[in-house]
């Protein structure tokens, strides 16, 4: 199996990664099937990237049809010790326009219908997501977005809806006094798993629209989503490039070990099935 060390999932708009040498595309089985698409491998300036089109190609996936579970459980078998997501977002806040982007280090799960853990049938773990954003990987893409000359919004809380519909007014006005700051319907189960995973995870988020709060706006349309997102995903590939050739080799954060100490159940217990299932993620804790 091909290795990468940095994983970058494209939601709405990021289908593709180009600049990469050598690159291939990959197909990974996994115990809880198929992966949104194939995985494209390559090297970027000497770093090994593996890229995942969250919708698929064409965007044939709705949010809530996203096999989560496989995506980053493919990550974790190719190696991928970091996890760049790229999302479109829409804003809640007056000061937060769309155009810009927001790297937010805090997540609200408002969906229903999502498994958003690798454990259970035998095994329980409870892993810390305090922080479910790693601030190495975020400080990055700050960095990055800055010297591109972006207008960056660092930290905020991204609140996870069920979609695939847009929110109603009142939605948006309820969501708005919870003080969230953006809008989207896939980062958080993304960052509970990655967490799991102990990949580190971060989402540059690129707003795209008010959602249908602001009286000095139409209502969020595809149309104007896409628009908007068009702008914006060229400028997204060069961050993320700068990113991925800024950070340093060597992870020093706490995602490196979240599930030391996480798993509860005794390693006598675990199934054997399962032991052999979630292998490349507890591997280093039950032998």
């Amino acid at each position: 199996m091909p290795r990468a060390s940095i994983g970058i999932i494209g939601g709405s708009g990021l289908y593709e990664m180009e600049g990469l040498r050598r690159a291939r595309s990959v197909k990974v089985k996994t115990p809880f099937g198929s992966p949104s698409d194939e995985y494209l491998l390559g090297d970027l300036e000497g770093v090994s990237i593996a890229f995942l089109a969250r919708h698929g190609k064409g965007h044939r996936i709705a949010p809530s049809e996203i096999n989560f579970r496989a995506n980053i459980y493919g990550m974790k078998v190719l190696g991928v010790e970091r996890i760049f997501s790229v999302s479109a977002v829409g804003s809640m806040k007056e000061e937060i326009h769309p155009g810009e982007v927001v790297i937010p280090d805090q997540f609200y799960d408002h969906t229903r219908q999502r498994v958003g853990t690798f454990f259970g049938d035998g095994i329980v773990a409870h892993v810390s997501l305090a922080d479910p954003v790693c601030a190495e990987l975020a400080g990055a893409i700050q960095r990055a977005g800055e010297a591109r000359g972006v207008r960056v919004h660092r930290g905020g809380t991204y609140l996870c809806i069920e979609g695939p519909q847009f929110s109603t007014r009142a939605e948006s006005q309820i969501y708005r006094q919870w003080g969230v700051d953006v809008i989207g319907m896939t980062n958080v189960t993304e960052a509970k798993l990655a967490r799991e995973a102990e990949i580190c995870y971060a989402t540059l988020a690129l707003v795209t629209d008010y959602d249908c709060w602001h009286q000095g706006q139409e209502a969020v349309t595809v149309e104007a989503v896409v628009a908007t997102l068009r702008k914006n995903v060229e400028l997204a590939k060069k961050v993320i490039r700068q990113c991925v050739l800024s950070i340093p080799k060597r992870r020093t954060c706490r995602c490196v070990d979240a599930l030391k100490n996480a798993i509860i159940t005794s390693p006598e217990s675990i199934p054997q099935k399962v032991r052999q299932r979630l292998k490349p993620i507890i591997g280093r804790y039950a032998k």
